[in-house]
């Protein structure tokens, strides 16, 4: 068993606890795809809903720290230092449309610098997590980025609409945190998307760089417009060559 620190397992507990919430919701989606109203509605309370459990689980022990969460946006509290960036669910047109293919995003900023991030895909029970300068896990088995240098090779991603690059073969999965979650467990080569929001990315970034991969300098952009790039440092020149004009 792998050491965390205990702010690590106080995201790993609220992510577990907002999880029943989130499958239990998600069986739900299904009947309401052929009512007259849909399940848009039903899917924004169970985001919202969410981000309430989260945002209380977080508070219980560090309750000065502030937060920076989607629905809510910011919340200063006493610890400006600590913010906890928080995703109740990211990949919700997924989860409106009853595919089961999205996550709850959670990551601590400290003094402006990511130190821990969690990604919880609750219906595939999948754990990613890693903590600065101590790795990338997922399930408590060590994550490492691909290892291919040629790109006709590579899987790359993008949930930025429209993307078309002859010389990549890319997926579009519709949830961003995951394939970066995907890219720091090799299973995606690289991911890139411009003018994206912090919390699709914030742990997501992290677990790419802790499992040994590259992303661009994320504190260059403002929290609402972030143009990402990751991969692995293997193609990651080779990668960029191919987006200079994204």
């Amino acid at each position: 068993m792998i050491s965390i620190s205990s702010n690590l397992n106080i995201m790993i507990k609220a992510a577990e606890k907002a999880s029943k919430s989130v499958i239990r919701d998600f069986g739900e989606v299904e009947k309401l795809q052929v009512s007259k109203k849909g399940p848009r509605d039903f899917v924004t309370k169970t985001d919202k809903h969410v981000e309430k459990i989260l945002i209380e689980e977080l508070s219980k022990i560090k309750k000065n720290y502030s937060f920076l969460s989607e629905e809510v946006g910011s919340i200063e509290n006493k610890d400006k230092d600590n913010i906890w960036i928080i995703d109740p669910i990211d990949g919700t047109t997924n989860f409106l449309h009853g595919i089961p293919h999205f996550a709850i995003c959670l990551a601590l900023e400290y003094k402006k610098e990511i130190i821990s991030g969690l990604i919880y895909d609750p219906i595939k029970d999948e754990m990613f997590y890693a903590e600065k300068n101590k790795g990338a896990y997922l399930n408590n088995q060590r994550l490492r980025v691909s290892n291919k240098n040629l790109l006709d090779e590579c899987l790359f991603s993008s949930n930025h609409e429209g993307v078309k690059f002859s010389n990549l073969n890319m997926r579009y999965s519709g949830c961003a945190a995951l394939d970066l979650a995907y890219v720091a467990s090799g299973r995606l080569d690289g991911f890139f998307h411009n003018k994206i929001n912090i919390w699709d990315v914030a742990a997501g970034a992290l677990l790419v760089e802790e499992a040994g991969g590259i992303v661009n300098d994320l504190d260059k952009f403002d929290h609402n417009n972030i143009d990402i790039r990751a991969s692995s440092g293997a193609i990651n020149d080779k990668m960029l060559e191919n987006l200079k004009n994204f």
